[in-house]
Formats: structure tokens, C-alpha cells, sequence
């Protein structure tokens, strides 16, 4: 069975996306080497908010808008929402029910990761326990304002450990959630 891991690039401050929802500063941050490569091989499916999906686009007004990861991976995508669109998307499923959607994305996933995309959901996953990784890229930028990486109001400690990589980009994380 495949696992869940939360993927995402966060500036220096802690924000995955500016006011607004802006991505566009990570157009000049993504990163290309080995280490996404990697990630784009192992994941099989994704997990994606609605937010994300409807418009946090660091490709916004590019040939490759739209595309997850800038049309640098391909699969299906199980987008968890309340407002469905009234036409279908193709390679994209919306569901409503957290648990509904990691069973689907999972299945469609095989024995690869399920990517999650998004703040909001990252967040749902690690609140119902079901949140196996975290894959992270840091960078060189201080947004100061924006989608906090992880919001949780009265605060809560999740407990991380990392993940040899044996990478040497300084940016690239991987961190296990400890249950």
C-alpha cells in the first residue's frame, strides 16, 4: 500500500503560497535536479485541495498553467472539495470525503506515494493521523506574508524525523511523521 506524503516548497519564512494565494515567486525557485525527478517517479497519484487545485498555481499565465507540477508529472488526481465544477476535468476526481479521497488516491496510486498538495488538506491528513511523510523544498525567498506552511490555531507538536537522503541540495527534506 502506498503512503501519503505531503509535498510542497515553502519560502525561508514559512509560507507556501504569497497574499492572495501567489505562487508566482516559486517560478524562479522550483526546483530540477535529481531530487524532483525522483519525487515525480515515486508518486502515483495526488491528493490535492481545492485552493490549490482552483488557482495556487506557480505556472499562473504560463504554457504550462494548470499542469501539476508544471506538466512535469502525469496521473490522476483526486481533488477533495465541496463545489464540485458542473463539467468533468479529465484525469481528475472530486470528492468530498477526506478518507474517501486518500482510499481512492491510494488504490490509483499502486505502490507508490500519494502526493498531497495544499496547506488545507495537508493539514486534514495530519489532524485524522493518516499523514506519512513530508517532502520539502526550501527557498531563498522571505514572502512575509502568505498560506502559512502549517496553521494551527492554540498550536499543536507533531512530532518529525528525518529521512536520509543523501542528497546535497541543502533545500531538499525529508521528514517522517512519528506517531
Amino acid at each position: 500500500m502506498s503512503g501519503l506524503q505531503w509535498q510542497f516548497t515553502m519560502s525561508l519564512d514559512g509560507f507556501m503560497a504569497g497574499p492572495g494565494g501567489d505562487m508566482s515567486w516559486l517560478q524562479g525557485s522550483l526546483g530540477h535536479g535529481p531530487e524532483v525527478a525522483e519525487t515525480m517517479e515515486r508518486t502515483g497519484s495526488l491528493l490535492v485541495g481545492n485552493r490549490t487545485f482552483r488557482g495556487d498555481d506557480p505556472y499562473a499565465d504560463t504554457p504550462q498553467q494548470g499542469e501539476p507540477y508544471g506538466g512535469g508529472w502525469d496521473g490522476h488526481q483526486f481533488v477533495l472539495t465541496h463545489n464540485p465544477p458542473r463539467t468533468p476535468v479529465p484525469g481528475v476526481t472530486f470528492v468530498s470525503d477526506l478518507r474517501e479521497g486518500i482510499a481512492a488516491a491510494k488504490a490509483a496510486a499502486g505502490d507508490k506515494y500519494v502526493g498531497v498538495l495544499g496547506a488545507n488538506v495537508a493539514r486534514q491528513c495530519l489532524e485524522a493521523g493518516v499523514l506519512d511523510e513530508i517532502l520539502m523544498f526550501v527557498a531563498p525567498v522571505l514572502l512575509g506574508d502568505g498560506t502559512r506552511v502549517f496553521d494551527h490555531p492554540g498550536g499543536t507538536r507533531i512530532a518529525l524525523e528525518r529521512i536520509p537522503t543523501g542528497s546535497s541540495d541543502p533545500t531538499y527534506h525529508r521528514l517522517r511523521v512519528v506517531r
